[in-house]
């Protein structure tokens, strides 16, 4: 399993004793339950003999925050929010994964740390299959995604065999996720094939604070993107936390613009201090298994279109008044000329979301005070198309949870 730890194997059951497969499972699960994580499982064609295992050993209520079964397409397009492309792949285990995470997130994120896991597969049914027996399964936590592929030697194993051998994997990628040394025995031949891959938010957001990246990305489906990336279109905040307003104006201006937006993070503000690794990552998970998300090192939008040319950047009315004040540029009204006109070459835009002010009035794009060479670089969004008076400050001090 590519462990990094000393781990323990369980000795291999005897077929012919049920009972010893039994034990090793048992002991497990007895390991998963005394750990402080909880998790929410999702397991879709495989990996309900894992559910079984999990909720047959006291214990469960300290693991188990829920668990999904969605095997009809309507269910499983509900719980992921869109169909997928295909069903069975890397890629839909790893959305499954983020949104099961999201999920846990919001049930219980406040006191323990959580784990979202799922399950996509295709595995003996009742009914011939032409392609390949296979299952994807993936853990994703604050700092990580861990995803496994396993093929299977097709016509070696019944069904029963298929899923155990399936829970087996899905039990002891649970172990890794939880840090925990003890392993289930696999009974894999060598027409089998087990892969792993990490994906490493943590270390991503390390690099980033110590300078050794401008920028890293993290896509709907948790894959990391460093280099030769440059979205269309950046709604960028602080998202602390993200909520119903973000959401709402990202489908607006993406409606507006004819193309998708992303969201940015910059660990570095003008008007406050850096943001500490730990809590780039732990914005980020908010974003897991449904929207693209961008942690950089670019304080102004000066510095954003020179990481992303030709990018609009999505801002609040509130922001676009930062962006246009001389207080930004050393009071210079000058200096701000000139880092407009270099944002004007360098292709980026601005679209402006109206806000609600501390007096309770809502300003919207077309009462900023742009200078005349520069208008073209503002797009109001009209205030019938999108107003949301919801303020992050607001929902922290009420102690109220952002977005699902």
């Amino acid at each position: 399993m590519n462990a990094k730890r000393n781990q323990i194997v369980f000795a291999p059951a005897d077929d012919k004793i049920p009972h010893a497969m039994e034990k090793e499972t048992t002991q497990l699960v007895q390991f998963i339950h005394n750990a402080p994580e909880r998790i929410v499982l999702v397991a879709a064609g495989a990996g309900t003999e894992a559910l079984s295992n999990l909720l047959g050993v006291p214990g469960a209520t300290r693991t188990l925050l829920e668990a999904l079964v969605p095997y009809s397409k309507a269910a499983f397009d509900e719980f992921l929010g869109r169909p997928p492309a295909k069903y069975v792949t890397e890629r839909t285990a790893r959305l499954l994964a983020g949104r099961a995470f999201t999920r846990a997130r919001w049930l219980d994120a406040a006191t323990h740390p959580v784990v979202g896991l799922a399950c996509t597969a295709t595995i003996i049914t009742d009914r011939p299959k032409r392609g390949e027996h296979r299952a994807f399964f993936a853990t994703w936590q604050p700092d990580r995604l861990v995803e496994y592929g396993i093929h299977l030697d097709k016509g070696l194993r019944d069904r029963t065999g298929e899923e155990d051998l399936v829970s087996r994997v899905i039990l002891n990628g649970l172990a890794e996720a939880l840090s925990l040394p003890a392993r289930l025995s696999l009974p894999l031949t060598d027409n089998d094939r087990l892969t792993v891959n990490t994906h490493h938010f943590g270390q991503a957001a390390q690099q980033l604070i110590g300078g050794e990246l401008d920028y890293f990305g993290v896509t709907a489906d948790g894959r990391i993107r460093n280099k030769n990336v440059n979205p269309q279109a950046l709604l960028s905040g602080a998202f602390n936390p993200l909520h119903d307003g973000h959401l709402e104006l990202l489908q607006v201006s993406a409606k507006l613009l004819g193309h998708p937006v992303a969201f940015e993070i910059s660990a570095k503000n003008a008007d406050k201090p850096a943001i500490a690794p730990e809590t780039v990552v732990e914005r980020i998970a908010q974003f897991a298994g449904r929207w693209p998300v961008y942690a950089t090192n670019a304080p102004t939008y000066l510095e954003k279109a020179r990481l992303f040319p030709n990018t609009v950047f999505v801002i609040g009315f509130d922001t676009a008044v930062r962006v246009l004040h001389p207080r930004y540029y050393q009071n210079s009204k000058t200096q701000r000329d000139a880092a407009l006109h270099e944002i004007a070459e360098l292709g980026g835009s601005f679209l402006v979301a109206g806000r609600q002010d501390e007096q309770g009035i809502f300003r919207d794009g077309q009462q900023l005070n742009v200078p005349e060479s520069f208008t073209h670089l503002f797009q109001p969004i009209p205030p019938e198309a999108f107003r949301k008076d919801i303020s992050s400050t607001q929902l922290r001090a009420t102690g109220q949870r952002g977005s699902r």
